[in-house]
């Protein structure tokens, strides 16, 4: 993922990714008062789901990156890695 040629991806992921921290914040907080296991499982799948969207975001837009590239230009990932990084976050 390019940041500075891609500011509108960046700025995406980091949105996903705060979210899910302080999401992640929320679960800590609650495990530590003691709150119902129902309702800290369901947190923490809200985290999962964050952290989900922003990994898809980054391999999608090193997907248009590859799409993007100039003739002759090596892509920044291969279509196996991106393969691997699709199938890391399952």
């Amino acid at each position: 993922m390019k940041g500075p040629d891609n500011p509108e991806a960046m700025d995406a992921v980091l949105k996903r990714l705060r979210r899910a921290q302080g999401q992640l914040a929320g679960v800590i907080a609650m495990i530590e008062a003691g709150r119902d296991c129902k309702d800290v499982v369901t947190q923490l799948a809200a985290v999962s789901r964050a952290l989900d969207r922003a990994g898809f975001k980054i391999i999608a837009s090193g997907m248009r990156d590859c799409m993007n590239a100039a003739d002759g230009e090596q892509p920044p990932l291969s279509e196996d890695e991106l393969e691997k990084l699709f199938l890391s976050l399952a």
